[in-house]
């Protein structure tokens, strides 16, 4: 039993240090990537030192209006959910169609735009105009 235990306890701090390292491994990415062109063709890639917005910022929305996810300028979003204001917030950038999310809390998504409709984590979202 004592043998299994130990397996099992190697095994969880295996998985914590996985997973702190990619965390850790995509923050200084994303901190220590320079200017990236303007998002003039759809595979440049936008992050914090862009000076014009992505076409992608605003707001996008549920059908149901239920989740309504800003992406701000500069690299920023902010996601209410119902009537929670400001349920979730973090980073994000996008390259061509994609867009990977960094929370504040380190959790990490992604989503793709396909025909003016953003697909994140088996939601639909559409722009609010």
């Amino acid at each position: 039993m004592k043998h299994q235990l130990s397996i099992y306890g190697l095994t969880v701090l295996i998985a914590v240090a996985s997973a702190v390292l990619t965390f850790t491994t995509t923050s200084v990415s994303a901190q220590a990537s320079g200017p990236v062109p303007t998002p003039t063709d759809g595979k440049k890639t936008m992050n914090k030192t862009d000076s014009a917005p992505h076409p992608y910022t605003g707001m996008w929305v549920t059908k149901d209006g239920y989740i309504r996810h800003e992406l701000l300028p500069g690299g920023r979003y902010d996601e209410a959910r119902g009537k929670r204001k400001s349920a979730y917030q973090g980073s994000y950038r996008v390259t061509g169609s994609h867009i990977d999310y960094v929370d504040d809390t380190g959790f990490t998504a992604d989503g793709e735009f396909r025909d003016g409709i953003l697909y994140h984590a088996g939601m639909v979202l559409y722009r609010e105009r």
